[in-house]
């Protein structure tokens, strides 16, 4: 599958200087890179508008993305609710290092800019203050345990800038899982899970990780396109009933 990606974070490509030094050959990949595409095909995003926006993907992720203008905030809305698949990581407090000091354009987003699209899906981002330091686990349902390490928490949007969107949220409110139209959104309201790691962390990480990006594959529950998969599969169930149906009545006839 062909996934999007637009994001501040080292995830694609390393931290470098300059695109010449991003660009070599003796360049470490990131592990995130590594570990998606064993399964899929990443296509770095410029832009989430027009034509080399997410148009030409079947879904996204958008990692601690730059703030998203106007127009790239109603295509990927348009794109969602026409049956996109989005995995998003917004973040509001990161804890990744980076070798860039602060007002660095090369700098991660240290804090996530997503307020209106995810008020579009229903959903608010918080962030908690007063929370201890320090990485911990917190248990998904889907991903299994996800490293955070001052994390957001995500609530349904109650103001009158929420837009449509049937929200469930698990794993301490860490996690949205929204159906919007035709397509479907996961928000996970931290970034930690991206960063590097060693030994048993890294393969923690690792397997979260393609558990959430293999989920964009599968219909989430509750959205029209699962839905609409349940029903053709009720449907094909009842017409393989009837023909069986007639065919025993077909046999019986023949029967002196």
């Amino acid at each position: 599958m062909d996934i999007g990606l637009l994001s501040s974070l080292p995830v694609y490509w390393a931290e470098s200087e300059n695109l010449a030094d991003m660009l070599q050959p003796e360049q470490e990949i990131p592990w995130p890179r590594q570990q998606i595409e064993q399964r899929h095909r990443l296509v770095p995003l410029d832009s989430l508008a027009g034509p080399a926006g997410v148009a030409r993907v079947q879904a996204v992720i958008l990692a601690q993305p730059r703030p998203l203008s106007a127009e790239e905030n109603v295509a990927l809305d348009d794109w969602v609710r026409a049956g996109g698949q989005a995995l998003v990581f917004a973040d509001p407090m990161l804890t990744a290092e980076s070798r860039f000091s602060i007002g660095d354009r090369r700098r991660p987003q240290d804090v996530a800019l997503l307020s209106p699209i995810l008020a579009r899906w229903g959903i608010a981002l918080e962030f908690d203050e007063d929370q201890p330091a320090g990485e911990r686990l917190v248990e998904d349902p889907v991903a299994g345990p996800i490293p955070v390490h001052l994390a957001g928490r995500l609530r349904a949007e109650r103001s009158s800038a929420a837009g449509e969107g049937e929200c469930r949220f698990a794993a301490e409110g860490l996690v949205a899982r929204c159906a919007v139209g035709l397509g479907s959104v996961t928000v996970v309201a931290d970034a930690a899970l991206l960063e590097n790691a060693e030994g048993d962390a890294s393969g923690q990480r690792a397997a979260a990780l393609t558990r959430l990006v293999d989920s964009l594959a599968a219909p989430q529950p509750g959205t029209r396109r699962a839905n609409a998969g349940s029903g053709a599969q009720k449907a094909g169930e009842a017409a393989a009933g009837a023909q069986a149906e007639g065919q025993r009545s077909m046999i019986n006839n023949k029967i002196p």
